[in-house]
């Protein structure tokens, strides 16, 4: 396997990291050096990954593959039964997760942008995942969201079950950013659906005024989301326009402000009131300007990284590598950005404690991040 070190660096603003990939191969990070090395490679925009009992991993390739990766990194051919997904701008075949009974009943879930209706939008569904790896078999859709619209950005589409078996699904504005006001409709959402796809009694909006699968509302591209491991609850992390991406806590019922407030600008130049305005609107616990571009995330809960237990390690696609970000109940204590020189696009944490990271690239690869060997 090919090995390199790299840099991380203390940032109290983001831009596009200033260090890359290092030519001697020895750069410190806060905690002491970090060694990475290429796990696997020959993956074309690789978006999702999870591990399989056995430590393998599943991992979607947006132009609509799912692969199988060794323990060894050995890349499989694609696995049959995989929907057809609309491979277009941001579109593709994104998140992937397994049921939490998956030892038993072998079940993946895959969120994916569907074409239909003249448009496109976010839907999810599942499949049994044979024995040797290779076919999902009986694939079904369980969630669609509505409306879908004539667009090739904004599908959010992370996946996350939380301890109680509710699965969360992230959604983008799909460009549509006044809908996200709108209750009524799945358009800058962060929805919460049953296994099957039904509508869990205790949802917000459940004999209210909005749509039943609804959690929270009022966001704009939430492609990162994970479950805190010691309060149980969804944190998810999305992309402002021009500034202003945001560390969240989705509250069921809570409208998160946008488009009306905002820590970033309008791709125009157009202010947009800061969130501190509108106090009815639940804010972020944190914000980036200029953005990190946030894109998967995972709580740390390790022994490689004995320092990092209990941080969000965030990919970040402008920031060109992953955000680390220190935690302190519901506060952030520090940051700092391990730079890598390539864009993040998900973040998982192996069996073993190394954390791997997708490359979002059309050579992408799986980078493995471990401590260095002390010399």
């Amino acid at each position: 396997m090919l090995r390199i070190f790299i840099a991380s660096s203390f940032l109290l603003a983001f831009g596009a990291p200033s260090t890359t990939l290092a030519q001697d191969g020895s750069i410190e990070s806060e905690t002491g050096r970090i060694a990475v090395e290429t796990f696997a490679e020959g993956l074309e925009h690789p978006w999702g990954a999870t591990y399989l009992p056995d430590g393998a991993m599943l991992v979607t390739e947006r132009p609509g593959r799912l692969r199988l990766v060794s323990t060894e990194g050995a890349v499989s051919d694609p696995i049959d039964g995989v929907p057809d997904v609309l491979a277009s701008g941001q579109g593709g075949l994104l998140d992937v997760a397994l049921d939490p009974d998956f030892a038993n009943n072998r079940t993946v879930y895959l969120s994916y942008s569907e074409e239909r209706g003249g448009g496109a939008a976010t839907s999810v569904g599942r499949g049994r995942l044979d024995k040797n790896g290779s076919a999902l078999s009986n694939f079904e859709v369980i969630f669609r969201q509505e409306p879908a619209v004539s667009s090739r950005h904004h599908y959010g589409s992370r996946l996350v079950f939380a301890p109680d078996g509710k699965l969360f699904v992230t959604l983008g504005d799909r460009g549509k950013a006044q809908q996200a006001q709108d209750a009524n409709n799945h358009l800058g959402t962060v929805v919460r659906i049953n296994p099957d796809g039904s509508v869990p009694d205790d949802n917000p909006f459940v004999g209210k005024d909005g749509a039943d699968e609804i959690w929270s509302y009022g966001h704009r591209n939430v492609q990162s989301a994970s479950i805190h491991p010691e309060t149980r609850v969804l944190w998810t992390a999305e992309m402002g326009p021009r500034g202003g991406d945001e560390l969240n806590i989705p509250e069921a019922g809570r409208n998160h402000g946008w488009p009306v407030v905002s820590w970033g600008r309008h791709y125009s130049g157009e202010r947009i009131p800061d969130p501190s305005t509108r106090p009815e609107f639940a804010d972020s616990i944190h914000s980036w300007t200029p953005v990190i571009s946030p894109s998967g995330m995972t709580f740390y809960t390790g022994d490689m990284f004995a320092d990092w237990r209990g941080d969000l390690l965030i990919g970040g696609l402008s920031a060109e590598g992953i955000v680390r970000v220190r935690i302190d109940g519901k506060q952030v204590a520090g940051e700092e950005v391990l730079a890598l020189g390539r864009r993040i696009r998900d973040v998982v944490q192996a069996p073993d404690g190394a954390v791997m990271a997708l490359t979002d690239e059309p050579a992408g690869r799986i980078l493995r991040l471990a401590p260095a060997a002390s010399q």
